[in-house]
């Protein structure tokens, strides 16, 4: 059952779990899960349709009681996939006990419970309304990252091969990621990193699933009423030091053929995966440049009106995964990338967000995240796409921008 409350001006997260926190956020908006009701694990190549399937029998088989009516509420799964079919990591849909949502001033909380036969999702009127009593945000957890998998000469090198296989005509655009390790606490309040990418990058979706946590600015796919919309971001360069600089960069980025290319190539991925599922697609037709507080984005947003009773996961499973994080042609890139890359990128890459029981909700591409272990071991990621003209020592330098959201909240 969902009922709206007051939920102040007092930050969501402070109502997560300090260790294990459940969250997707924006501009302070948004929810947060408490506790584990259901977890569904799927893994290989049907990960993505299985995972569509089983939230479609949860859904049908629930009893949902929502009086508030706003994208978030009622019956509510967190989830995170993995990036590779041979991933060795699980792909996960998490239903917690209790969710504290805010939109637009409007706060509610869901209680879910477990029927006694058939194991699905119900709430009870008999439950005790009232926001849960929220927790202060510890200290954030110190620490620098440092190379992982790969050295810096050592993904130097590995883009030299990408470009030399680009220019053998094997692929088009390949994304070529490295790691980056550090070590925290294993009792820190994981909250506070959250708090500072949320802080520092308010216009991303700050989130944590299952251990996997960060701000993306990639919205792989928005649905709500039949509607959905989805931003591709490609190309990036840094921001400058000054103002002229600034706007400097801007410019040499939204006139860089490279820079067009890369995002051409992951605005037509798109385009294609959504077709099949659209009764109108929508998008400019030329990029615009996106300001972050470390990086200028090459950035489209899509529009599509969906032409049947498709979900949010089921546009996933379409979309996933994009040349935005994979390269062109797919199959191809993914082949490169197992290939070259000498580690698994578990969900790095990979959709996470969270889907109702209507199966609307909000996906975005796992970027500027990382990994946290139960141990406190904690894997960054950060990678560029590569394409014929690429420069080994620049593409270097793009990753090191990307860590810096991570690395930045760990200083």
């Amino acid at each position: 059952m969902t009922a709206a409350v007051e939920t102040g001006a007092d930050p969501l997260l402070q109502h997560a779990s300090p260790t294990h926190p459940l969250a997707a956020l924006r501009r302070g908006d948004g929810i947060v899960g408490i506790g584990e009701l259901l977890r569904l694990e799927f893994s290989g190549p049907d990960r993505f349709a299985a995972a569509a399937a089983a939230w479609r029998e949860l859904a049908a088989a629930s009893t949902v009681e929502d009086a508030v009516h706003r994208p978030g509420t009622g019956l509510v799964a967190f989830g995170a996939f993995a990036f590779a079919d041979r991933s060795g990591a699980t792909s996960v849909l998490v239903v917690p006990e209790l969710v504290v949502g805010r939109q637009a001033g409007a706060g509610w909380v869901t209680r879910i419970t477990r029927a006694e036969e058939g194991g699905a999702a119900t709430t009870s009127a008999e439950e005790e309304w009232g926001m849960p009593a929220p927790t202060p945000v510890g200290a954030r957890p110190r620490a620098t990252l440092a190379a992982g998998s790969l050295s810096r000469e050592e993904y130097v090198q590995l883009v030299r091969d990408a470009v030399g296989r680009i220019r053998a005509g094997e692929v088009e655009k390949v994304v070529m990621a490295r790691d980056a390790v550090a070590s925290i606490p294993p009792d820190a309040d994981r909250r506070a990193l959250l708090q500072e990418l949320a802080q520092a990058y308010p216009d991303t979706l700050t989130f944590a699933v299952d251990g996997l946590m960060g701000a993306s600015p990639e919205t792989l796919v928005s649905v709500h009423a039949r509607e959905a919309s989805a931003r591709v971001l490609a190309g990036s360069m840094a921001r400058g030091a000054g103002t002229a600089e600034d706007a400097a960069a801007a410019t040499a980025l939204a006139t860089s053929a490279k820079d067009l290319d890369e995002h051409a190539f992951a605005v037509q991925s798109v385009l294609r995966a959504l077709r099949p599922h659209a009764r109108a697609v929508t998008a400019s037709e030329s990029p615009f440049t996106l300001k972050l507080p470390n990086l200028w984005h090459l950035a489209t947003d899509v529009e599509v009106e969906l032409a049947e009773d498709a979900s949010s996961l089921d546009l996933v499973a379409a979309l996933h995964p994009t040349a935005a994080v994979a390269g062109f042609p797919t199959a191809e890139a993914l082949a490169l990338i197992a290939e070259l890359e000498p580690f698994d990128r578990g969900r790095y890459a990979g959709p996470v967000g969270w889907i109702d029981q209507d199966g609307d909700g909000e996906w975005v591409i796992a970027l500027r995240c990382a990994r946290v272990d139960d141990d406190g071991t904690l894997t960054a990621y950060a990678g560029a796409g590569i394409v014929a003209d690429s420069d080994p020592e620049s593409e270097l330098a793009e990753t090191r921008m990307k860590f810096r959201p991570i690395a930045d909240a760990l200083r």
